[in-house]
């Protein structure tokens, strides 16, 4: 069951450090992003992690090893490679800035390998019981490439996925693929909740949080998307599915909303309900959420396949709307089945609503996509 009660906070516990995960696949032009966004002050005192320093031509910006494994950037930044596993890593540098041996650093930015899945790196940030207290996942930002990508999607399981997750697309290159309004079209569709940005964006607009989880300058409808994905699945609005390959077909966001607060337990039921049965196909859920029990202090909840983080109760909403909303990312899982399951769980009146009840008794019962 998931437990909608957030620790209480330790004033002795440092302030969690914000991460942000940047991906896309091989040549889309990280390595190009990510040169120039070192050489903006915002991102003075950052750790960069990634796989090798051999990966990424950040030479030009050496000016110092501190280590083996970590070397000072002339924009005033770490980078630190990857050996193993990433937990470790993360692990090491907290080791290293609590003992101060290495100053201390107010973000960390992950870069990913063009072929990784980023759903096992968000696992480890949003499950594990210690980094999950010192970090807190900002945003994952995915690079696309405007003259190949739609090809890459096409061609690789691994693109799609990047794109599906993301909180903000990076769309390069588009000086060179003339006309990207088919590769555009085609990311809001994928993903329509994230916002498409050029590479010349300033570094804290493309690496900073969408949505503080700390509730402090929150933006809610730019972290969710929820307002984007409803132009977009408007048929009197967007276009969406105009120019969708059918590659993408399996891949499909939705926002369940209530106006009304929702019942603690049912909310509960419906999460690990959810999680349980269709973790695999879940690639995303985020969502800030009214409880009957408490609706002023809205939860907010996030998620990546079968991994939940644990929920957040701000003390207060952050914005006018005190609307419930979940955005979900699916692959191969009938959006209609998971409204359904909503309603159900919320006891709204539905002729093909499934029995919660027996559901939740039952999780074999859950038919198919």
């Amino acid at each position: 069951m998931i437990q909608t009660t957030a620790p209480a906070p330790d004033p002795r516990r440092p302030e969690p450090i914000p991460l942000t995960v940047l991906t896309g696949f091989l040549g889309a032009g990280k390595t190009t992003l990510l040169n120039r966004l070192l050489r903006d002050p915002a991102l003075a005192d950052t750790v960069v992690i990634v796989n090798e320093f051999g990966a990424i031509g950040l030479d030009h910006l050496l000016i110092e090893t501190v280590d083996e494994d970590m070397i000072l950037l002339g924009a005033g930044c770490l980078c630190c490679t990857v050996r193993g596993d990433l937990i470790a890593t993360l692990e090491d540098l907290l080791r290293k800035r609590d003992n101060g041996r290495i100053r201390p650093f107010r973000r960390v930015v992950i870069e990913t390998t063009g072929l990784a899945d980023p759903a096992p790196i968000l696992h480890a940030l949003i499950y594990h019981p210690y980094l999950v207290l010192r970090f807190r996942l900002q945003a994952v930002v995915t690079v696309v490439d405007a003259v190949t990508g739609a090809a890459t999607l096409d061609a690789h399981p691994e693109a799609l996925r990047q794109v599906a997750v993301a909180d903000r697309i990076v769309l390069t290159k588009t000086d060179l693929a003339g006309d990207a309004t088919g590769i555009r079209r085609r990311l809001a569709a994928l993903n329509p909740a994230a916002p498409i940005d050029r590479p010349d964006a300033p570094a804290e607009a493309l690496l900073g949080g969408l949505f503080g989880l700390d509730g402090k300058g929150a933006d809610v409808r730019a972290w969710l998307g929820d307002a984007a994905l409803a132009r977009a699945q408007d048929p009197d609005v967007g276009e969406r599915g105009a120019d969708v390959n059918r590659h993408d077909a399996s891949i499909e966001a939705i926002c369940l909303t209530s106006e009304t607060p929702v019942p603690r337990p049912a909310f509960e039921m419906f999460m690990d309900l959810l999680r349980s049965g269709h973790g695999p196909k879940l690639l995303r859920l985020k969502g800030i959420v009214a409880l009957a029990d408490d609706p002023e202090r809205p939860l907010v909840v996030h998620g990546v396949q079968h991994v939940f983080h644990a929920p957040l109760t701000l003390p207060a909403w952050p914005d006018p709307d005190h609307t419930s909303r979940l955005v979900l990312i699916l692959r191969d899982l009938d959006p209609a089945f998971v409204r359904r399951l909503w309603d159900a769980f919320l006891g709204r009146p539905r002729v093909d609503a499934p029995d919660a009840a027996a559901l939740f008794d039952n999780p074999l019962a859950i038919p198919g996509p």
